[in-house]
Parts: C-alpha cells; sequence; structure tokens
C-alpha cells in the first residue's frame, strides 16, 4: 500500500497527523507546500492525499486540481477554516473526497483518513479486475462455466446457439467467441431479427439485386456477404418468420444463398452464432420453429445465467458501469455505500445486465451527493421499503426476518426497456405505537379518497426526522444529516423541498 501524503506549511499539523497515523500503522509522507508535492506526483501517487487549502505559493485546490487531472481516482481531503468555507465548496466543486475544518478532532480525522483509504483502495481494485476481464464481468461459478466454454471454443468454427434472459450478455459472449476464434480478423456482423420487419428482413440477411422490388434501385450485399470469413451473429433467431428459417436451413446446410431477385448461387464461409430468450423446444413443438433448423443451430449450447444466479457478480459490475457512465459523462465517480450495495444484490433485476448498466447511468445523472445510500436509489426500486441509519429493511426492533415481502413485475422488454421489479414491504403492528398511529391515519386518507396518500404521508415522516434533529443539533444542518445518516446533499435539497425553516450551515 503506498503512503498517505499530508500537505501542509504549519508544521505542527504535520507532525501531529503523522504522529496519529503512525499509531494506526499508517505510512506517510509530508510536504511543507503545494509545489514540492506536485513535483513528487511525477514519479509516484499517494494511497490518500491531505491537504491544506491556503499555503505560500499553489494552493491546495490548485494541488486538487492538479491530482484530479492525473488520478481523478485518489480521494483528496482538504483542510480549511470555519471562517473559510467558501473554499470548502470550492473543494468539493473540484472533486474533494472530505474536508475537515480547523481546529479538527484528531479522532476524527484519522476516522476519515480511513474512511478515504478504503475507498482507495476499493478503486483499486476494481480498477485491477476491469483491467484483467475488459470483455466480460463475473466471478460466479455458472459465469466461469461460460468462460471455460468459450475457451474450449476458442479455436472452432462450430455453430453455437447461446440461451439467456433478454439482457443477460448473449451478445457479449458472441463478440468473445468471435474474438477468441480462427476467424478474429474477420468482420463480426451482428443482426436482431425481431427488430426487423419480415418484408425486410430476407433482404438484409441475403441481400437483392437492384430491380428485385419498388425502391431496389442498386445491387445491395446482405449481412451473409458482409460477414464473409467472419461471424454472423443472429439474435432473437426465436422470432425469425416460418418462411425465412427455410432459407437460412440452406445455407447452413450446404452453404449457398441467393440474393433476392437473384439468379446465381453464392457461397457464404461464415460462423454462425445464434441467439434467443424463448424456447426453442417449445416453439418446435407448437410448430412456430422448424425442428430441422433447431438441430442445425444447436450444435454447441450456451446457457448464459440470469443475474438473479450471479447475485455475487452485482457489486463489481456496478461498480464498472458507475465508472464507464461516469467517464462517458465527463464527471466523479459515484460510490455505493455497503448498505446500498447489499440493497441492490437482494433484488431480482428482471432485466438483469441491461436493467443494472441502465440503474447505474441513472444513478450517476441522478443520485444526490457522491456515496449513494439505499434510499437515493429509484423510487420504483425502493418504494416501500424502509432504511434506517442507511441500512435496509431494518424497522423499530423488528429483525428482517419479521417483514414480508411481495414482488410485482412491471411489463416490459418489448420496447428494449427492461421490466422493473417493485417491492412492497410491511411491519407488524407491535413494532411500535407510531405504527399504529401511521395505520390509522393511513386508513382515514384512503377510506377519504385522499390521492397520492403514499407522497403525503411521506413528507410528513420526513419532515417530523429532519425538523426532531435540527432541534437536536440546534439548527445545524451537517451535523442533523450525520446524526440522521444521511448526507449533506440530501438535507439540503429536503430541507429546500418540504419548505423547513431554521436550518443553518454548521
Amino acid at each position: 500500500m503506498k503512503p498517505i501524503w499530508i500537505v501542509d506549511d504549519d508544521e505542527s499539523i504535520r507532525w501531529v497527523l503523522e504522529k496519529a497515523l503512525a499509531r494506526e500503522n499508517l505510512a506517510t509522507k509530508s510536504f511543507s507546500n503545494a509545489r514540492d508535492a506536485l513535483e513528487a506526483l511525477k514519479t509516484g501517487a499517494p494511497q490518500v492525499l491531505v491537504s491544506d487549502i491556503r499555503m505560500p505559493g499553489e494552493s491546495g485546490l490548485e494541488l486538487l486540481q492538479a491530482v484530479k487531472a492525473k488520478h481523478p481516482g485518489l480521494p483528496v481531503i482538504i483542510i480549511t477554516a470555519f471562517s473559510d468555507l467558501d473554499s470548502a465548496v470550492a473543494a468539493f466543486q473540484g472533486g474533494a473526497f472530505e474536508y475537515l475544518a480547523k481546529p479538527f478532532d484528531i479522532d476524527h480525522a484519522v476516522g476519515l483518513i480511513r474512511r478515504a483509504l478504503e475507498e482507495s483502495l476499493r478503486e483499486t481494485s476494481v480498477e485491477q479486475v476491469s483491467a484483467e476481464t475488459p470483455e466480460i464481468l463475473g466471478q460466479a461459478p455458472a459465469m466461469q462455466d461460460v468462460f471455460r466454454a468459450i475457451g474450449r471454443l476458442s479455436q472452432s468454427n462450430v455453430t453455437v446457439l447461446i440461451t439467456g434472459e433478454s439482457g443477460s450478455g448473449k451478445e457479449l459472449v458472441a463478440r468473445a467467441l468471435h474474438k477468441h476464434s480462427p476467424r478474429a480478423s474477420q468482420p463480426f456482423i451482428a443482426l436482431n431479427t425481431a427488430a426487423i420487419p419480415k418484408d425486410l428482413l430476407e433482404s438484409e440477411l441475403f441481400g437483392h439485386e437492384r430491380g428485385a422490388f419498388t425502391g431496389a434501385q442498386a445491387t445491395r450485399r446482405g449481412r451473409f456477404e458482409q460477414a464473409e470469413n467472419g461471424t454472423l451473429f443472429l439474435d432473437e433467431i426465436g422470432d425469425m418468420p416460418f418462411d425465412l428459417q427455410t432459407r437460412l436451413l440452406r445455407v447452413l446446410s450446404d452453404g449457398h444463398f441467393y440474393r433476392v431477385g437473384g439468379h446465381q448461387p453464392l457461397k457464404a464461409n461464415v460462423r454462425v452464432i445464434a441467439a434467443t430468450h424463448q424456447n426453442l423446444e417449445h416453439r418446435v413443438r407448437e410448430g412456430l420453429f422448424r425442428e430441422d433448423l433447431y438441430h442445425r443451430l444447436n450444435v454447441i449450447r450456451l446457457r448464459l445465467p440470469s443475474l438473479r444466479e450471479r447475485r455475487e457478480d452485482i457489486p463489481i459490475l456496478t461498480r464498472h458501469f458507475l465508472q464507464q457512465s461516469a467517464k462517458q459523462l465527463g464527471v466523479e465517480v459515484k460510490r455505493m455505500s455497503d448498505s446500498a450495495m447489499q440493497f441492490l444484490s437482494s433484488l431480482e433485476l428482471p432485466g438483469n445486465v441491461r436493467q443494472l448498466e441502465n440503474l447505474c447511468n441513472w444513478i450517476t445523472v441522478m443520485a444526490p451527493g457522491q456515496t449513494v445510500e439505499a434510499k437515493d436509489l429509484p423510487h420504483e426500486l425502493t418504494e416501500g421499503q424502509a432504511f434506517a441509519g442507511g441500512a435496509a429493511n431494518t424497522f423499530a426492533g423488528t429483525p428482517p426476518a419479521a417483514h414480508s415481502y411481495a414482488t410485482t413485475e412491471d411489463a416490459g422488454g418489448s420496447n428494449g426497456v427492461a421490466p422493473v421489479t417493485s417491492y412492497a414491504v410491511s411491519a407488524p403492528a407491535e413494532a411500535g405505537n407510531w405504527i399504529s398511529l401511521l395505520e390509522a391515519e393511513a386508513a382515514a386518507l384512503l377510506a377519504a379518497g385522499q390521492p397520492e396518500v403514499m407522497d403525503a404521508l411521506g413528507r410528513q415522516f420526513e419532515s417530523t426526522l429532519i425538523k426532531t434533529a435540527l432541534k437536536h443539533t440546534h439548527g445545524r444542518k451537517n451535523d442533523a444529516a450525520v446524526r440522521l445518516g444521511i448526507g449533506r446533499n440530501t438535507i439540503t435539497r429536503k430541507i429546500h423541498e418540504l419548505g423547513i425553516d431554521g436550518a443553518k450551515d454548521d
């Protein structure tokens, strides 16, 4: 592990932090100004950087900017004075992990540095994993079986049928099969047979001659010709029209086909990989899929597990997608708290990896603060859930096993949008008198035909919690956020939304 860098022109502060971190068996390296730290940054980097804002020469904010440009994932803790909170805000805007206000409690400082250290080590681990497995991520036994199958097929040209639920990554596996095959230097052509109208699909697959039909003003090469010597991936093969299945069977049987309107047979040297989320055996029995074509395609079958069967992969996939999304948008990577990651790993996620990727894009854009809690996730995922102290499914004095869960799935998938699972959770009435009162209030509102009962009661609940916390902290907003277990950005947003008066910055 790399040392923690301390940058401060005050020798006493450097000495105190060095001694405190040494007691924790943490290595340190100190600098009296930002210039020396910037020079050292050319040949190495710390695990965590702790820097004062105001120093002779370059400021801590300039140092922060330089560090983030070169090492965007490096946690930086800024030291500032109470009278210099404008600079603290600027530090957060520049990507600081957290700030320490002078004079600070040394135990609090060490705890904050430890948090930053854990985050740094976690980010380093994710980067290493991403570098080692850039194509497909997965540590679950079911995914290891898939990786082994790809390895065994690496020198083969055999036809492969990939099955699995929508969003489970079938095209990624097809691309991996192509990349590790003897045809890797040749084209990989993908075609979703369910996304193209029946009248156009034949021309898409086999091409057409000029004048073959109205609008065919020039000869067009089809996907089989485009994929010559390479791989043709036919996604959602189970939805292919029955009459076109006969033409595909002919190509797989003898390697010959005709363009639409053509009279000259063409030879196809193409490896075919097909995929479907449907049960082809059932479609054969129902007369919707040719049995002879099924056997031509089903030479080697690879079944991709759903995300529910590989829950241990959800954390690594989530971190990967959050990094990917942040890079695309040019923003700092959001971090999932342990409780949020645990909650996310417990969800059904019927849209599988595609739904998780979409969720990570939503988190990057919409979630408040850099550390995401379970309550910050989309409403359709957290609806009916209760979160206490950042942990999911924790009710007043009641163990999680006592809760009952009901799940529902919204229809989706046909338009490319993954179905979403929502959760309703009920708690026993004996958990406390306030729950009985809540039940009575909810029943009264429902009986009166009150619209949006959940929203009305939720706002009252949040407003009561925040007002009570502010009373305990004498109006100090940041202290109240810590006591409630929520982020500073979250409580600021809630105070504004709920119209709460009397809050002040610490």
